[in-house]
């Protein structure tokens, strides 16, 4: 039996604690799925298709993990990819309560779906996508923060 899981996020943009939790569920699980949201109610800096490339050339080394872009339901993208886990990232404990809600809905969904949250290393436990995009407007560095690929796609978004 092939373990897989889906790890969905908006990723906008991708982060060093969004690719930490991608590269330890690689190790846990046969197969992961990182699914992009298009998440219009956000209103993304990066379209849907940016932010899969992004995370395609971030985790192209790994041979298990498959990035695409999904406009449904999480419980049933992972129906369709016989996926059985879902991922989600808990940085701090402010995210918890957002994520249990999430986590029990999904669960009301589809009881054959477990939801496992997973904290990246401590050293990226504060980073947000938000934060990151915030100080990149401002100029400031954010190579500790994301891969030389995604600044560079940032500081061309902040210059338009």
């Amino acid at each position: 039996m092939t373990r897989k899981a889906i790890y969905p996020g908006t990723f906008d943009p991708v982060t060093y604690g969004h690719l930490d939790i991608i590269a330890r569920a690689s190790i846990l699980y046969d197969k992961v799925f990182v699914a992009v949201a298009s998440s219009r109610e956000k209103e993304p800096l990066f379209t849907a298709e940016e932010r899969a490339l992004m995370l395609k050339e971030e985790t192209r080394t790994f041979g298990n993990v498959e990035v695409e872009v999904f406009n449904a339901l999480v419980v049933d993208l992972a129906v369709s990819k016989s996926a059985k886990v879902i991922i989600r990232g808990l940085r701090m404990i402010s995210d918890f309560e957002y994520e249990f809600q999430m986590a029990l809905t999904n669960r009301k969904l589809n009881p054959d779906i477990e939801t496992v949250f997973m904290m990246p290393k401590e050293s990226y436990s504060y980073l947000s996508s938000r934060l990151i995009k915030e100080v990149a407007c401002l100029g400031a560095d954010i190579s500790a923060f994301v891969p030389q690929n995604v600044e560079n796609k940032l500081r061309e978004k902040f210059k338009k």
